[in-house]
């Protein structure tokens, strides 16, 4: 490992739990360091364009078709996304590719000794923001597609002025650090809507939709309203999907994910990539980005006889939307599930959306994460559900459960990998390696 990615890991990570003190969450919220080291690598947020996504679910494949969309217009795109599932290069693009890992040490190495110069202990996730907009600051790109790693206000992407501001949705997730509603979960999520900015807003919810519209929005666009999906249908490979938006209709157009939920995901992303240019896109480059769309890890092909999907559903949400894809768009079959929770996740919710009831197997296991639920607790609560002890398997690892669910499922049967993304990236390095 590289001198830069080790100061990286020795860094306060609190996706993973690692240097997060016991007993705390994240101490009092606040954009000081990020905003100390981005000073002192010379402020390279105020040089980007940038359209920047929020939301409960969605926002990773929304960042995707935004930006080949941006690129397919033939503009020069930057785009942060988190977390990765196999490689730290996945959160910082160019033109949709990966950082190289020689780029990537060269500007963490810059960030690493600034933040040494003037006394800041970034945490990993600062870290990373900071390399990310020095990059493309570099780069000098034309637009940046920024995720937001948690929430809105107090995330550290939270400094870049996005010109748009994109809600995808708002469920209930990070409770812990958000707060226990979806209204509150809203609030903090609005703090990155910027008074002149346009919202795109895809939360149809009229009382949590509110907590968006007092923020200064210039301009705001509502799904159903403004822009939204006309037509949603099954297709070879994807969705064949009509979408409209303030600027046009765009009949027609084949979409390369699965799931009905990807339309919604189209949408907010065409509509915030026509804000942010200011101009209808042509129908042939519409299509073309979509077709160059993938979003890893989220209802992702990765083997047939048996059929073997991942899809990193971390919450009630995200797992009700992936139960209903299995049903529309995958054949009948026996079905294992295998599920690696985080601890922050109640493993009865989690396994009653996911359609347990409807499994004929079922494989625990620990996702690679120091916040790993015991998989021994995940079983008891699909015992405690009504699923019988005898189709349960209980092992330690995803690889190991990866052996265990290709033994037990019959070509014609389905595989599910599912309950963090931590548990999907692991297997994919298994099974799409």
């Amino acid at each position: 490992m590289s001198e830069p990615r080790a100061w990286l890991e020795s860094l306060v990570n609190l996706e993973t739990g690692l240097g997060v003190p016991a007993g705390s969450r994240r101490g009092a919220p606040t954009l000081e360091r990020i905003g100390a080291l981005l000073k002192y690598l010379g402020s390279p947020e105020r040089e980007l364009a940038a359209i920047h996504v929020t939301g409960t679910n969605g926002k990773g494949s929304t960042v995707a078709i935004a930006t080949q969309l941006l690129v397919h217009l033939g503009l020069s795109v930057g785009s942060f996304t988190s977390p990765h599932l196999e490689r730290v290069n996945e959160r910082i693009g160019y033109q949709g590719e990966p950082i190289s890992d020689d780029d990537l040490d060269e500007v963490l190495r810059v960030v690493q000794l600034v933040a040494r110069e003037v006394d800041v202990r970034p945490s990993y996730f600062e870290a990373m923001t900071a390399a990310a907009f020095r990059w493309f600051a570099d780069l000098a790109v034309q637009a940046t597609v920024v995720e937001v790693g948690l929430g809105g206000t107090w995330d550290a992407t939270n400094v870049v002025d996005g010109a748009v501001a994109v809600v995808t949705n708002v469920s209930i997730d990070h409770v812990e650090y958000l707060g226990p509603t979806r209204e509150d979960i809203a609030s903090d999520k609005a703090g990155i809507v910027k008074p002149g900015s346009t919202l795109v807003l895809g939360e149809r919810d009229p009382d949590v939709a509110a907590r968006f519209l007092d923020r200064g929005a210039a301009r705001v666009l509502r799904r159903d309203d403004d822009f939204g999906v006309r037509a949603n249908v099954l297709a070879v490979g994807g969705r064949v999907v009509d979408l409209y938006t303030p600027h046009a209709s765009y009949p027609d157009l084949l979409l390369p994910l699965h799931g009905a939920h990807q339309g919604d995901n189209a949408a907010v992303a065409l509509a915030a990539v026509e804000a942010f240019v200011g101009a209808p896109l042509e129908h042939d480059v519409v299509a073309a980005a979509f077709a160059a769309t993938r979003s890893p890890g989220r209802l992702e092909v990765v083997g047939r006889q048996p059929h073997v999907l991942l899809d990193g559903a971390h919450n009630v949400a995200g797992a009700t939307a992936l139960r209903a894809a299995l049903s529309e768009e995958f054949a009948a079959g026996p079905r294992t599930l295998v599920v690696g929770l985080l601890r922050e996740k109640e493993p009865r919710e989690m396994l009653a959306a996911l359609g347990i009831d409807e499994a004929a197997m079922l494989v625990v296991c620990r996702p690679p994460s120091p916040r790993a639920h015991d998989p021994a607790d995940v079983a008891r609560a699909a015992g405690e559900l009504g699923f019988p002890e005898e189709r349960v398997e209980t092992v330690d690892t995803v690889p190991d459960a990866i052996a265990a669910a290709l033994l037990g499922t019959p070509a014609d049967g389905q595989i599910v990998v599912t309950g963090s993304l931590y548990t999907v990236g692991a297997a994919r390095t298994i099974l799409a390696g």
